[in-house]
């Protein structure tokens, strides 16, 4: 009798986090078909010419829950506008606008947030963060200039970081039509973040 009431009593607690590990599937799935739809529309893709004829799905990295990690969220007081380098060599006008300390592998890490001062001008990307990132991967099985992350502005003190929803810059797939944010030295994490999209490097030959 008491090995059904402990299997009686453990059950919700087992549906509960199936529908938890579901939800975090569903929104990395949810990921990669939008950013493969936007690839393959020729109103919103960077490709061009035979890399778009050609061009099916981006190859992604297995969903892997430990890149999922909630972040400690302090805002930066008092951030002034600067210009970030972009690979064409012009600039573009961003501010800090806050930190993310996390644990990977039980190692802390911190990464930077910030906010696009022309973005911000658009409602529809008021509470838009950008956060660019580079890692160990990169130049071997993601592209050479780091990736990027898109979030949203947290109502607390914590920020979940999914890196299986980072993508590569569009200057990966096209460097002639498109000027991207470089990567910022504090933002270059030593180690390897296996998540998100992958890099083919087809496109510039």
């Amino acid at each position: 009798m008491k090995k059904y009431l402990i299997i009686l009593l453990f059950f919700p607690l087992f549906i509960f986090s199936q529908k938890m590990v579901s939800k975090e599937i569903m929104d990395i799935r949810k990921f990669q078909e939008e950013l493969n739809a936007e690839y393959l529309n020729p109103k919103e893709t960077p490709l061009r010419g035979d890399n778009f004829t050609n061009f099916k799905e981006h190859p992604f990295f297995p969903a892997d829950f430990k890149y999922i990690v909630t972040a400690k969220f302090s805002k930066t007081k008092n951030a002034k506008p600067f210009d970030l380098p972009t690979s064409s060599g012009k600039t573009k006008s961003y501010k800090e606008y806050g930190k993310a300390t996390f644990e990977l592998g039980g190692k802390p890490y911190t990464l930077i947030l910030y906010q696009s001062l022309d973005l911000i001008k658009q409602k529809k990307y008021k509470d838009y963060l950008f956060l660019p990132f580079r890692d160990a991967t990169n130049g071997k099985e993601t592209y050479g200039g780091g990736k990027y992350m898109d979030l949203k502005i947290p109502k607390g003190n914590t920020i979940v970081l999914d890196f299986n929803q980072s993508y590569q810059p569009y200057c990966a797939y096209n460097a002639y039509d498109y000027n991207c944010p470089i990567v910022p030295e504090e933002n270059k994490l030593p180690v390897e973040i296996r998540a998100g999209v992958m890099y083919q490097d087809i496109y510039h030959h």
